[in-house]
């Protein structure tokens, strides 16, 4: 592989202009595919086969437009006033003639016939049911109804509009963004030390992920798109894009320290550092790929969207990167905001060789304090509740969370998520669903029974069911589950079918569907690191260290969310307004993406550490080695994917809130945590024993020849053992003439000579 890419970074950096100018016109060509069409997003998270959900698509027949969105228009008199007499009832009435009169309106329900006023007549609340689902609304539909209540506001009343119809999609807000960057150029600064090179990492990220978000919005327009989806992609390809051109950077400034040529040190640095950077952006794609095989189909697009990007990002780094280095030659290092020079790893006592020399002196004591210390984060994991986040999670600035708590303290908790239950039965429907209401509503839990609606052909019924708690509340999941057994009786004795549906009973089928699916998932993500990481290390023992590690990263990482997001801890401090459960499809979403970028920090770091004993160091000094060159590099990455994923959390929507503090939290454990503290203690620990693997699987395992250590003819100029790492630091490197071939490795030219 390393062949093949030291070729193509070669002829990239020779015709640097046509490269740029191809992804220029794919660049383009893809934002005018965009521009002349609009693609939908959706909130609708979808699970067919389960109860809930199936018995949605049979209510959605049985009542025509039943299967709509619907909004909430909640009406609050001012203190010592009541809604529903003198001049603040005409107020209700014209906003419910207004709500009836708005575009893709089906039905609105007039709380004076529904009864849908508080015990102490202060509080009343419109049901408007649309005709379409909430992806089709139309800009106008929401417009008409935020008129209308502001129409009502300025009457003098408080007015909050809540449910799905009132809350557009996770929009992509340049907020998040600007902080990633805007610490990304911090970071690429000071590790970079040149304007130009910092700025080059950042460029190729920006056009990687334009051209990935534009292909996912492309495909939108023939698939259902998660609105969750692009702000993932978006959110992992900005990490990846910076962090892979840094090590290619990083790389070929250092070649071109050690006094190589421009153009042979690009084609060094894609040959060595852009094999370590396709390797490890293949296993963050076939991670996130797999999600797929979880068979949830929103899972499946955001896994495959944001999966398409990290592609994007690696062919950028191999191809336009190099083009834009041909370009530059030795300008790289132009408008230079750093005078004293970067310390050399070999030479200098930097801050990683001390780090890793304390670390090591004790390796047991290091594992110790590091797996007891995150055993101790991983504790609130046990109590993990898995939902989906709902308004009562929002903040309290929007006016949908406003909504339900006004709803909650005029009608309690549990008027905010109503069950559904569908009673289906070819005779009497009417006389079975008025049966099956009054044996639901002396169920514990249940605060009424609302009579039942029949359907116009007669053989479907449908009961509302209002529970005493919240829909996030784990009492109501109960509800649901003591409802369906007690069903089961009541298709016996009246030959019916009953089914409990409605948005809260769909949360709970889908957390509960996401959570038998963790362990194989698991077992998944186990099975592909035994694959990928033999192939990439030769060894069995340190792939076994890397996946416990990983196991560590999620455990401790989920714990982190539980006590934030389901506890409480330091919830106002870190501006989480409602704690509850933990979104449910989060854990899955991090397994996949996290494995990933923990392997690409293995892969940087490790992968030195075997290179230097190739080269004939002992383990120990080795692993001292490995992880000096590649510890400047591989902080300021995790720094930078950090600060990306920080931007993300301060988003106010409470999905992609949680999403971005479970990978920061992950990335700052898995990198500082596992791989730079708890990595090389083990593999001192370990010493020879790491890099050992049996003779038959020696002989199995094809040889990948990641990192350009395996010598091979060139008919250019060849590259042997530069002393280099990954990440970037070069020693003296060793060419080779022009087409002459080496036969074994024992002819290569020696390593270099390394400060022990």
């Amino acid at each position: 592989m390393s062949g093949l890419l030291y070729r193509l970074g070669r002829a990239c950096a020779g015709h640097g202009w046509r490269v740029v100018a191809l992804w220029l016109v794919v660049l383009t060509a893809m934002g005018a595919a965009v521009a002349s069409g609009s693609t939908r997003t959706t909130d609708d998270f979808s699970l067919p086969g389960t109860e809930a959900f199936d018995a949605l698509d049979r209510l959605g027949a049985a009542f025509p437009g039943a299967d709509g969105t619907s909004a909430q228009v909640v009406f609050a008199a001012p203190a010592g006033r009541t809604i529903n007499t003198g001049q603040d009832r005409q107020v209700v009435e014209a906003a419910v003639a207004g709500l009836a009169a708005g575009p893709q309106v089906a039905s609105v329900d007039d709380p004076f016939v529904t009864g849908a006023v508080s015990a102490d007549e202060r509080i009343a609340y419109a049901s408007v049911q649309y005709t379409v689902a909430v992806d089709a609304l139309k800009p106008a539909t929401r417009d008409a109804l935020n008129a209308v209540a502001d129409r009502a506001r300025a009457a003098g009343l408080i007015v909050e509009v809540g449910g799905e119809a009132a809350v557009a999609a996770a929009e992509m807000g340049l907020t998040s963004e600007i902080i990633g960057i805007a610490v990304a150029l911090i970071v690429l600064l000071v590790t970079l030390g040149t304007l130009v090179a910092a700025g080059l990492p950042l460029l190729t990220a920006l056009v990687g992920i334009g051209i990935g978000l534009l292909g996912i919005l492309l495909v939108g327009r023939v698939v259902e798109l998660s609105s969750t989806a692009p702000v993932l992609a978006l959110m992992i390809g900005l990490a990846v894009g910076v962090d892979y051109a840094l090590f290619v950077v990083s790389r070929h400034r250092s070649q071109l320290a050690a006094g190589i040529p421009v153009r042979e040190s690009i084609s060094r640095a894609i040959a060595t550092a852009g094999g370590a950077v396709v390797f490890a952006g293949l296993t963050v794609v076939v991670a996130l790929a797999g999600l797929s095989l979880i068979g949830i189909p929103f899972l499946t697009v955001m896994g495959l969207a944001a999966a398409a990007t990290v592609l994007v990002a690696v062919l950028i780094a191999v191809t336009l990167l190099p083009g834009l280095l041909g370009l530059l030659g030795d300008r790289i290092d132009a408008i230079k905001v750093r005078r004293r020079p970067l310390p050399v790893p070999s030479r200098d006592r930097t801050a990683g060789r001390r780090w890793v020399r304390l670390v090591t002196a004790r390796p047991i004591l290091t594992l110790l304090l590091g797996i007891s210390a995150l055993g101790m984060v991983a504790l609130p994991l046990t109590s993990l509740r898995l939902g989906l986040p709902g308004s009562e999670s929002a903040s309290t600035d929007r006016s949908d969370r406003r909504a339900y708590d006004l709803i909650a303290e005029g009608f309690g908790q549990g008027a905010n998520g109503p069950l559904i239950v569908l009673v289906e039965a070819d005779h009497n429907v009417t006389g079975t669903a008025e049966a099956a209401a009054r044996d639901l509503a002396v169920i514990p839990g249940v605060a009424a029974a609302v009579p039942p609606l029949v359907a116009p052909d007669g053989t479907t019924a449908l009961l509302t069911v209002i529970p005493t708690t919240g829909p996030a509340d784990e009492a109501t999941t109960n509800l649901v589950e003591r409802i369906r057994d007690r069903a089961v009786g009541l298709e016996q004795r009246y030959n019916a079918t009953i089914s409990v549906t409605g948005t809260t009973a769909a949360n709970i089928d889908l957390s509960e569907t996401l959570y038998s699916a963790l362990p194989v998932f698991v077992l998944v993500i186990v099975a592909l690191a035994l694959i990928l990481l033999t192939l990439a290390f030769r060894s069995v023992v340190v792939t076994v260290k890397a996946i416990l590690g990983f196991l560590l990263t999620i455990a401790a990482t989920g714990g982190a969310v539980v006590a934030v997001f389901q506890w409480g801890w330091l919830a106002g401090p870190l501006g989480v307004d409602q704690v509850g459960p933990i979104l449910n499809f989060l854990p899955i979403l991090l397994i996949g993406i996290l494995f990933g970028l923990a392997m690409d920090y293995e892969l940087f770091l490790v992968s030195r550490m075997r290179e230097e004993h190739l080269h004939g160091n002992d383990a120990r000094h080795s692993v001292h080695l490995g992880f000096t060159h590649g510890a400047r590099v591989v902080t300021a990455a995790a720094l930078i994917m950090t600060a990306v994923f920080a931007g993300f959390f301060l988003a106010d929507d409470p999905v992609i809130k949680s999403i971005g503090f479970a990978l920061t939290v992950g990335v700052l454990i898995d990198s500082f945590v596992i791989r730079m503290t708890l990595v090389p203690a083990a593999m001192t620990l370990l010493a020879e024993r790491a890099w050992t693997l049996p003779r038959w699987l020696d002989r199995t395992l094809p040889h990948l020849d990641i990192e350009g250590n395996t010598p091979q003819p060139e008919r250019a100029v060849g590259f042997a053992h530069a002393g280099t790492d990954q990440a970037g630091t070069a020693a003296s490197p060793t060419l080779t003439e022009p087409g002459r071939k080496r036969a074994s490795a024992h002819q290569s030219a020696p390593p270099p000579k390394s400060d022990r």
